[in-house]
């Protein structure tokens, strides 16, 4: 884990042998709320406290926050209790309005990792100050969106930049408010390992009693740290009260995650590595047997070419998935996984038709 550490030599609080957290309120609601809260979440531990000041909503009439008047609670609350403070930004104002109060740390939501005019106007505001700054992924699951904002940050100077995954929006329902993707994570660290990456399991799950699970799987994924919502009454909060959790629960749910080690010391490996080797092989001949598919794909789509048929058969289609899905969960493995795995195959082999039938 010594990548990871090296990370947070800057960062505010850090104490390599504990969990990064953040906690606090989705809003700010009133004085004695916020002051309350933090008291509360100093007692367990967390050192850095969150509020939304600025409340971006989907539709107007919802609450949008109470705005400029709550800085100075929050800082004030901060202060007494020892923490470190953070709201969200999404314009020049709101990053002048919070650095003239003091807050310690900026974080940019997911509405607003989406517009690269958005971020470059908060680059330009920030840029002399180095402020810590959290970027959420984007809404829409674009790597190269959420990379694009850390670096319009980069370029203005700031070196303390952490990524918070937040999950990205869905269609159709779920269990979760937001899909994990966590692919998308695992990519973001891939690319950039030298990022803080914490991940946000209240806006993931949007149901309190999901968030323990998500954070578990977190940090199974090796992620550096959490943020997590906290409120005094969730269910009397202005806004998101269903994936708020209390202080207290905030407590237990600290002492029963698991921070796992990549390699810890003194364990055997060589046992691990001949499971390791043997998934190896399985890929490659997975690979392989892609290839035979995607050369059996080539010489359908000169049929298809030669007799004047269309490239997408719809009910073929359905029914070849139906059947995988029903094999699949056979032998043992989830429907959407295999569904994932072929809707992938199918766009490929479309792809490929297409690219035939146009002599591409």
């Amino acid at each position: 884990m010594s990548v990871i550490k090296n990370k947070y030599t800057t960062w505010p609080f850090f104490n390599e042998k504990k969990l990064l957290t953040i906690a606090g309120p989705c809003s700010a609601e009133t004085e004695d709320q916020v002051y309350e809260i933090a008291r509360k979440i100093a007692e367990t531990g967390v050192k850095i406290f969150r509020a939304g000041v600025w409340k971006p909503r989907t539709r107007p009439g919802s609450f949008e926050g109470v705005g400029k008047e709550a800085l100075p609670w929050i800082k004030k609350a901060t202060r007494d209790f020892g923490l470190k403070s953070t709201v969200e930004v999404a314009n020049r104002q709101h990053v002048l309005d919070a650095l003239e109060a003091g807050i310690d740390i900026l974080w940019i939501g997911a509405r607003t990792t989406v517009n690269p005019f958005a971020v470059q106007e908060i680059a330009e505001t920030i840029k002399g100050t180095d402020i810590p700054v959290l970027v959420k992924n984007p809404v829409n699951p674009d790597v190269d969106l959420w990379i694009g904002a850390i670096e319009r940050l980069e370029n203005a100077g700031i070196t303390r930049i952490g990524a918070v995954h937040r999950g990205v929006s869905q269609f159709n329902k779920s269990v979760y408010r937001n899909r994990p993707e966590w692919e998308m994570a695992i990519e973001l660290k891939k690319q950039r390992p030298d990022l803080l990456l914490i991940c946000d399991p209240s806006h993931i799950t949007g149901k309190r009693e999901l968030v323990p699970l998500v954070s578990q799987i977190a940090l199974d994924l090796m992620f550096d740290g959490l943020m997590i919502e906290t409120h005094i009454t969730p269910e009397e909060a202005w806004s998101d009260a269903r994936q708020q959790i209390t202080p207290e629960t905030l407590k237990e749910l600290l002492k029963e995650l698991i921070v796992r080690d990549e390699f810890p010391h003194g364990i055997e490996l060589s046992g691990f590595e001949d499971l390791r080797n043997t998934i190896n092989d399985i890929d490659n001949q997975l690979i392989g047997l892609l290839s035979q598919r995607m050369n059996i794909v080539n010489d359908i789509a000169r049929f298809k070419k030669e007799h004047n048929m269309s490239i997408f058969q719809e009910n073929r289609w359905n029914q070849l998935l139906e059947e995988h899905l029903g094999y699949g969960a056979s032998k043992g493995l989830n429907r959407e996984f295999i569904r994932k795995i072929f809707n992938t195959i199918h766009s490929e082999s479309i792809e490929r038709q297409s690219s035939v039938l146009h002599n591409k």
